[in-house]
């Protein structure tokens, strides 16, 4: 009887327990993209690339670059999810509203830059497409330019470079795991990285496609990610 109750009594606790973390997840309206056991959801469209769950974290291995993305597409919403780079040469990114074709995805990605000089995390990359368009602005001219439109464009480059690194400043941390939070609302998106608000802009080339995280191919390297989860917009 003692040993009846006891069991009961846990049950019970669980049941109010389970409860108190569905009514605080019901609460802020996010789901979660990632169950921390289970990669349920999500797919990768390579052909090459390892995606394993370890200690409720997603790892990624690749010796060529790849993206594992949510099975389900997304239009307006705020995203959430955790990062941590392994140590030396390293990228990667959170696609977002992605294209996806065999061996390819491309389009918005939210930038994890792994070069403490460059510091360019929470800009906003056209992955296959426009690079670096306007968060910051690091476009390439033709080889067929003028030195004056060379010139021009170098000096747009760099005042928009200057002005991303005084928004992001040091919100990145290198050896640790940094928090992203996307928001898409029609054509307005903004990128923040732990809290600090590193994008904020408009465009309206894509509406909606899948969530992604990256691996860029360094072999050897494992990229980690966590607390992967989305609120849809309406």
């Amino acid at each position: 009887m003692i040993i009846r109750r006891a069991f009961l009594a846990t049950l019970l606790l669980s049941s109010l327990s389970l409860n108190l973390v569905q009514a605080e997840t019901d609460k802020d309206g996010f789901t979660p993209l990632f169950d921390g056991k289970t990669l349920n959801g999500w797919k990768n469209p390579y052909e090459w690339g390892k995606s394993e769950v370890v200690d409720g974290e997603i790892h990624l291995t690749a010796d060529k670059k790849f993206f594992l993305i949510t099975e389900k597409a997304y239009g307006d919403f705020v995203f959430e999810g955790d990062v941590h780079l392994p140590e030396g040469k390293a990228n990667s990114g959170f696609i977002f509203r992605g294209l996806v074709e065999p061996n390819k995805v491309y389009g918005y990605q939210a930038e994890v830059d792994g070069d403490d000089n460059r510091k360019w995390s929470g800009g906003l990359y056209d992955e296959g497409r426009r690079m670096w368009f306007i968060s910051p602005i690091n476009l390439k001219l033709k080889k067929d330019a003028t030195p004056e439109e060379l010139a021009k464009q170098e000096a747009i480059n760099k005042e928009s470079i200057a002005a991303f690194r005084a928004r992001a400043g040091d919100a990145f941390k290198r050896n640790d795991w940094n928090t992203y939070r996307i928001t898409c609302k029609g054509n307005k998106i903004t990128i923040e990285v732990n809290g600090v608000v590193t994008t904020d802009i408009e465009d309206s080339l894509d509406a909606s496609g899948p969530i992604g995280i990256q691996h860029h191919g360094e072999k050897g390297a494992t990229y980690r990610f966590r607390n992967l989860r989305i609120k849809e917009l309406k």
